[in-house]
């Protein structure tokens, strides 16, 4: 053993002068003389097998394997060997003494499982896992990772997951009655019952993982972005944020926590704190396309049209000829009543669509480039636009009353258009809008008394002043000769809108009126 110690000393100082083929050479000789120590065998093999020198690596681990009390370990690094070179059939074998010799070691089960599966032998595979899980003397990290081999097993040949499931969980539930305290294996086994729909398990691994003093602040951060994404996954948002918001107590400048944090807001319509979070993203990571264009959009729902077309300023430098920054384009210039310049953008979306993502041109796309187009006074434009929305979605309620509206405002297709607008209604009954496109189509089809009705429920619906509603109360009113009612309605529209079209009105009703 003198010898083997000189010759292992000789290679530590070769190591240490960066003389890599001399080290290996002393290694290999320190190993051939004391083949008892294994860990120095497997180190000198993997050397060896890091340099493609496998023939050199089977050498040695056979020699080793030849001794009486070889243990499992370096059969299974034989196995592995043989496997890499292909040699499955002696792998096996190897693989199976490694079992036999030490049944409590992972590797020989693991490598096994792996040597079936390349020989399309599942039924053989699964019976190794199976055989692995009757172990009584393995410990928490050979359970955690059956476990992730059954997932494996089932990621493979997806019609036996409902099979697999049990004996995942199975194996996952006794390496966490073992009790590991390997903060790695920890995590892992969180993962796996995460994976597996074992939610609150995981969860409480997790919180325990984050009250040890964990070796560094990005083991720190894993595990808290992995909490998060456990309750997200769960559609429990709430319970996400405080696990990202520690993490960014302690790194601020995580973009993605940002950004996960921005999309827990935006989900809870706090558009606020969402801009905010997306902002904090770009500025962070310039390049996260995603942030961009939710940050544009979030901007767009507090009615920030002109913040919103500057984000889609920087990120159109960063991202030409996209979709969705043309689109939400479209909808800022909508919101700034620059009609034309929407139906611009909107045009150039359909184009870019058509050719790269037509799944994008959907009903609520043809919808907005509809209402651009009506408002821009080009009404065919916009019939054509309503009917591809309905086209796509015959039953879509805001295409179908904005069609009847339309045409009912100008006098057209009034049957056609109260068709339209009861099946809107269908939908929702209550929607004060359809109920006021009912009442004026049906003023306009010279039924002012069915007309008042509707806009009287509309009146009631409506969760606040609508100018336009009042004016048509006001016309109905006028045309069943009531006019003090007229007279109310339509100041009250003048209350929640100037219009000098309404002011007209009652001028000419005072006009009208006889002097005394």
């Amino acid at each position: 053993m003198v010898k083997a110690h000189a010759h292992y000393a000789l290679g530590v100082i070769h190591d240490l002068n960066d003389e890599a083929d001399e080290a290996l050479k002393e290694f290999s000789n320190a190993a051939e003389i004391d083949l008892g120590n294994e860990s120095l065998v497997i180190a000198v093999a993997s050397r060896f097998i890091a340099r493609q020198q496998f023939d050199k690596a089977v050498e040695l681990l056979s020699k080793a394997a030849l001794r009486p009390d070889a243990s499992g370990a370096v059969f299974a690094e034989l196995g592995s060997v043989y496997s890499q070179r292909g040699k499955l059939d002696e792998a096996i074998e190897a693989n199976r003494t490694a079992i036999r010799k030490s049944p409590d070691l992972f590797a020989g089960h693991r490598n096994l499982f792996l040597n079936y599966l390349r020989q399309n032998r599942k039924e053989d595979a699964l019976k190794v896992l199976d055989e692995a899980a009757t172990q009584t003397d393995a410990d928490a990290a050979f359970f955690v990772q059956l476990g992730e081999l059954y997932a494996n097993y089932s990621r493979q040949f997806p019609s036996e997951k409902e099979i697999i499931r049990p004996k995942t969980l199975a194996a996952l539930n006794h390496a966490n009655e073992l009790k590991p305290d390997d903060p790695q294996i920890q995590m892992k086994l969180a993962d796996g019952f995460s994976l597996f729909g074992e939610t609150d398990k995981a969860v409480k691994i997790y919180r325990d993982l984050l009250r040890q003093p964990l070796e560094s602040p990005l083991i720190r951060e894993t595990v808290r972005a992995k909490l998060a994404g456990v309750f997200l996954r769960g559609d429990d948002p709430a319970k996400a944020a405080p696990e990202l918001e520690a993490l960014l107590r302690d790194d601020p400048t995580n973009p993605q926590a940002n950004f996960i944090l921005g999309q827990i807001a935006y989900k809870q319509k706090q558009f606020g704190k969402a801009e905010e979070y997306f902002s904090k993203t770009v500025i962070l990571d310039p390049d996260f396309k995603n942030a961009c264009y939710l940050l544009a959009e979030v901007q767009l729902r507090l009615n920030k049209p002109d913040d919103t077309l500057e984000t889609l300023d920087r990120a159109n430098s960063k991202f030409p000829g996209s979709f969705i920054s043309e689109f939400l384009s479209g909808l800022a210039y909508a919101r700034k009543k620059e009609y034309q310049r929407a139906i611009t953008h909107y045009i150039g979306a359909e184009t870019l669509a058509r050719t790269h993502e037509p799944e994008r041109l959907r009903e609520n796309f043809y919808f907005e480039l509809g209402a651009a187009h009506e408002r821009n006074g080009e009404y065919e434009d916009a019939e054509r636009s309503f009917k591809k929305s309905l086209e796509l979605a015959p039953d879509f309620d805001e295409a179908l009353n904005y069609l009847g509206y339309m045409w009912a405002e100008r006098g057209e297709n009034l049957e056609e258009a109260r068709a339209l607008i009861e099946k809107a209604l269908k939908q929702t009954p209550t929607n004060a809008a359809y109920l006021d496109s009912l009442g004026w189509v049906l003023f306009k089809l010279k039924q002012p008394e069915a007309a008042l009705e509707q806009l009287l429920k509309a009146e009631k619906f409506s969760e606040q002043p609508d100018a336009t509603l009042y004016d048509h109360l006001g016309e109905i009113y006028a045309a069943l000769r009531q006019m003090d009612k007229a007279r109310d309605a339509w100041k009250k529209s003048l209350a929640v809108e100037k219009n000098e079209e309404i002011e007209e009105k009652l001028k000419a009703d005072a006009r009208s009126k006889p002097k005394p």
